[in-house]
């Protein structure tokens, strides 16, 4: 059987790598961006630069759009200042969204694409380790036409690690994607609090680090993420603007889903607030974690300190291609390790408290917030196998969703953490709106 021909619409820093691959493995693509030089290195490595939308999807098998937005998305293939890529397209092609989207949006655009005999499918896409896109360590969610996966899932694997196809019905891939953010936005932004608690109560912040990979309260967020708050770089990878929309999104699922949502809720306005005060379309993601500093006039950086990735503050940064692999054969780059030994405790024993409380809260959180992500994906209509597999595969696993049978709730934690008393030394804003939540 031969390769598929493919279009790819959107070569930015996730689509460049997936190109990069295809092209490695063989297959003819070809390319639209609105920016024509950020097409450049792809179309140096092989790629064919077209000059609209409907012109890259001429004779595709494959049109693939990864994109920022819903009204990008509908822009490039309905068209706008251009002609879109559907007019383009031949009939029996497949379309293949990667764009974490309104599923409506979606389903709009299929609707006009079956008019045409053009199979229709989303696959939003998540990374196994910080920036996996980077080698191609990622995996898919796709729903739609089942005869369009069949076709392209060979092109899937060679993008990615893994795919899952959830459902012939386009919009239960969506809500996979943003209820595994769910779980990455929330780990965010109560990390970046329990950081400022350390650094107010005199708990070093890399020993903090250390203590919480360790710990039951260890996620992707805590292990992957943390050193782009301590170089202060914020993260590179992703825009402010995509967490925005996305935990808007997620509400506006929870509303329609009838779910109540009350963490991911809290996670949402801190978020929102963090995109009226910067820049959404060109601050980074973690920036959300800013917020905290200028509540409380106080920086969570570590001097010398740079993360390792060339998202950070080295953008020369080259990724270790010595990988480790965990026992669901999920992998990441060194230094990141499969296991992390508990740092030499501190002389205080009242800050050894304090530390195995916040890990304590933090692995609650994390439990709550699983329940939460697990609600909206039932009430979407996903299996319960279907939500382990997914959230297992995805950005937003942590210990607690890895070890689940083995974790024993411990609601008394909040009780614990309200004894602390941190709120007196430090403005917590989402702690303590969850605090309050739970004590309700």
């Amino acid at each position: 059987m031969s390769k598929q021909k493919i279009a790819y619409i959107g070569t930015g820093a996730m689509g460049k790598q997936q190109i990069f691959k295809l092209l490695k493995d063989g297959y003819q693509v070809q390319v639209y961006d609105k920016y024509r030089d950020a097409a450049d290195s792809v179309v140096a490595a092989g790629a064919v630069w077209k000059d609209s939308p409907k012109e890259a999807a001429h004779n595709a098998d494959l049109v693939i759009t990864n994109l920022p937005l819903p009204h990008h998305v509908l822009e490039n293939m309905l068209g706008h200042d251009k002609p879109g890529a559907l007019e383009g397209m031949k009939s029996g092609a497949t379309w293949l969204d990667f764009s974490t989207t309104d599923y409506h949006n979606t389903q709009h655009i299929a609707k006009e694409a079956t008019k045409q005999g053009v199979f229709s499918l989303e696959s939003p896409v998540s990374n196994l380790s910080h920036m996996g896109v980077d080698f191609c360590n990622v995996s898919f969610y796709v729903s739609g036409d089942k005869e369009g996966y069949d076709m392209s899932e060979e092109a899937l694997n060679s993008m990615g690690k893994i795919s899952f196809f959830v459902s012939n019905t386009i919009g239960e891939a969506q809500t996979v994607k943003l209820l595994t953010n769910l779980l990455f936005y929330t780990q965010m932004a109560t990390l970046g609090e329990v950081y400022m608690i350390a650094k107010t109560n005199g708990i070093p912040l890399l020993w903090m680090w250390d203590y919480i990979r360790a710990s039951q309260g260890n996620s992707v967020v805590t292990e992957q993420v943390t050193p782009f708050i301590f170089d202060g770089s914020y993260d590179y990878s992703c825009s402010l603007e995509i967490t925005v929309k996305d935990t808007d999104l997620t509400v506006k699922l929870a509303d329609e889903l009838n779910v109540p949502l009350p963490i991911g809720r809290i996670i949402e306005e801190r978020y929102r607030e963090a995109g009226e005060k910067y820049d959404p379309p060109h601050d980074n993601h973690v920036k959300v974690t800013k917020l905290i500093e200028e509540d409380n006039n106080i920086d969570l950086r570590i001097p010398d300190f740079t993360a390792p990735s060339p998202y950070g503050l080295n953008r020369s940064y080259v990724h270790s291609t010595e990988r480790v692999t965990d026992s669901f054969g999920r992998i990441k780059p060194l230094p990141y390790q499969l296991k992390y030994d508990d740092p030499e405790a501190l002389e205080d024993e009242r800050l050894m408290d304090m530390a195995k409380s916040l890990t304590d809260f933090l692995a609650y959180i994390n439990y709550l917030s699983l329940g939460e992500a697990n609600h909206l994906g039932k009430n979407m209509g996903l299996s319960d196998e279907l939500l382990v597999d997914v959230i297992r595969w995805s950005v937003g696993t942590c210990w607690i969703s890895d070890n689940l049978d083995a974790y024993q709730p411990n609601p008394a934690v909040v009780e614990k953490i309200k004894s602390f008393d941190f709120g007196s030394k430090a403005k917590l804003p989402v702690i303590t709106k969850i605090l309050a939540h739970l004590s309700s």
